[in-house]
């Protein structure tokens, strides 16, 4: 794998994510190949698998918040510290997914659902939710062993480190958050965004960005910048999310679009219905949304209502306005100019995607 120089023009996000998914490919077939334990073999496997795609948003945003700050050297250091950002966001989801009750990720069954394998008795049930914990928390652990592989400096070390801990802090408060607020239905907008801001906003771009810049010895104007870049665009990656899990196709998202209405999620598309609408179309909402029997005709109902009460168009609008916001932050931001190309490029692929 050749990761020690990036091409002149647009960081190629393709590169980032090709030169993450071979660090932690050679780094898990490693460790099945030398487990001694076929139980244990099976375990890393069940990772590898599920490691298999997604957007690597976080490692891309790492190497571009290097390339941001300047880094011209130790691209292969950078790499490693992206690639252990994607180890930690598997154990978020796995963990995220056992939380939230959800039955498929990216187009295949969740882990504890594969692990609990058939529908059956109680304990069958209790193995597939434990054993997937152990999975996770495998994962949180090697997120760690990767970061430790990256042969990191004493100075980066002692850059990256606190906002690798705040990333980590941030991201446990917007899951406590999301799961206080799921199933409470409410027209606080506000309460909505906070949640965003950490689950999201922080966790996925925010904070990928400081570490790649720290690593490259980003000073606070640098740092401050990312900032100003991130959080908008953060959350309007949020707020498309909100949008696909009601409105999206499965074949492209890979989950299905009744789950986060079953759940009751109190998304921002949720918040601004219930504040719109008159006394009827918020009994509604409320009868329908948390529903776990929900079906497909039910939820049409919903989406009915986020129209007529213009909360679709309504997050739509907020989507662009920060969108805007990240471009405009971009203008004074002290990046490199190959590497605010790349940004802007991302922040097009953040908000408009469909998946």
């Amino acid at each position: 794998m050749s990761t020690q120089t990036i091409s002149p023009g647009i960081l190629d996000p393709s590169f980032a994510k090709d030169s993450v998914d071979s660090v932690l490919m050679d780094f898990l077939e490693f460790r099945r190949e030398s487990s001694g334990d076929p139980q244990m073999a099976m375990f890393v496997q069940l990772l590898q698998e599920f490691m298999a795609g997604g957007k690597r948003i976080r490692p891309v945003l790492t190497v571009m918040g290097w390339q941001a700050a300047g880094g011209e050297t130790g691209l292969a250091a950078v790499v490693r510290v992206a690639a252990s950002l994607e180890m930690f966001h598997a154990f978020a989801l796995i963990h995220d997914d056992i939380m939230d009750g959800s039955e498929t990720r990216r187009g295949r069954p969740t882990i504890h659902r594969i692990l609990a394998g058939k529908r059956g008795d109680d304990r069958t049930e209790r193995f597939g939710l434990g054993a997937a914990v152990l999975l996770g928390d495998l994962a949180f652990a090697w997120s760690d062993h990767l970061l430790h592989m990256a042969d990191l400096t004493a100075a980066q070390s002692a850059a990256v480190m606190p906002l690798l801990t705040e990333m980590r802090t941030e991201v446990m408060l917007g899951q406590y958050l999301d799961l206080r607020a799921t199933g409470e239905l409410t027209d606080d907008v506000e309460a909505t965004l906070t949640v965003n801001r950490y689950k999201t906003a922080k966790y996925t771009v925010e904070r990928p960005l400081h570490i790649g810049a720290a690593l490259a010895g980003a000073d606070a104007k640098t740092l401050a910048a990312c900032t100003a870049f991130a959080l908008p665009l953060g959350e309007a990656f949020q707020l498309r999310d909100d949008l696909l899990g009601v409105y999206g196709n499965v074949r492209d998202t890979g989950k299905s679009r009744l789950d986060d209405l079953r759940a009751g999620k109190n998304t921002t598309l949720v918040a601004l219905a219930l504040r719109a609408g008159d006394a009827a179309q918020r009994a509604r909402l409320r009868t329908l949304i948390g529903d776990p029997g929900l079906d497909e005709a039910g939820a049409e109902e919903v989406r009915a209502l986020f129209a007529v009460t213009g909360a679709r168009d309504a997050v739509e609008r907020m989507i662009d306005d920060r969108y805007r916001q990240a471009l405009e932050a971009l203008d004074t931001a002290p990046f490199t100019a190959d590497a605010v190309t790349a940004l802007k490029h991302l922040a097009v692929t953040a908000t408009r995607r469909n998946s």
